[in-house]
């Protein structure tokens, strides 16, 4: 799986005079919380970029002095005016304990009904889930050979191992639907008959 690395250091000092001052050296408050401490530290913003800006799931290792901590981004805010980082939520992977991510869909095959002339209909892109640590991965992966025309693949159709889908299960993930070429054709097959 995928990991950035991000280097920053402790907070020693809190509160809006602080956190103003650490914003206008290009540096974002962080907090890393879930593991035996909650910990406050700041790094440049710049370091985020390919956390942040990308639809994949990626694990983040933060380096704060002689200290490593793997976490998973958790939340993260924005500027409303400047549309900037403003602030990030990290969550600390302990071993033990099962975390709540979402994880990116992947469509894999080539659909039945595809082949006959529909179109595929992508409704979701991500399944929010539960899972050990060392079961998380970058992907679901949902395979669309089965799915025929007018069809639907749906959440509770999904297999992953060792991971609890906390989405409802009956939210349609992809359909394949007629599109209008294949009803006119359709129509006019039946005006034939």
């Amino acid at each position: 799986m995928k990991t950035i690395t991000i280097e920053g250091q402790l907070r020693s000092e809190f509160g809006k005079k602080a956190t103003r001052q650490a914003r206008s050296e290009g540096q974002v408050p962080c907090v890393i919380y879930g593991g035996a401490e909650t910990v406050s530290f700041s790094a440049p913003a710049v370091s985020f970029k390919n956390l942040i800006y990308t639809p994949d799931f990626q694990l983040a290792e933060i380096k704060l002095g002689s200290k490593v901590y793997r976490c998973v981004l958790k939340d993260k805010q924005f500027d409303t005016v400047t549309d900037e980082l403003s602030h990030i939520d990290f969550l600390e992977l302990v071993e033990d304990k099962p975390v709540a991510v979402t994880l990116p869909i992947r469509i894999v095959g080539q659909s039945e009904g595809v082949k006959a002339g529909g179109k595929l209909v992508v409704k979701i892109k991500a399944l929010k889930v539960k899972a050990l640590p060392k079961y998380l991965r970058e992907n679901i992966e949902v395979s669309i050979d089965n799915l025929e025309l007018n069809g639907n693949i749906r959440v509770e159709d999904v297999v992953a191992e060792n991971i609890e889908i906390l989405n409802s299960p009956r939210i349609p993930i992809a359909s394949v639907v007629m599109t209008r070429q294949l009803r006119q054709e359709e129509a006019a097959e039946g005006k034939k008959k």
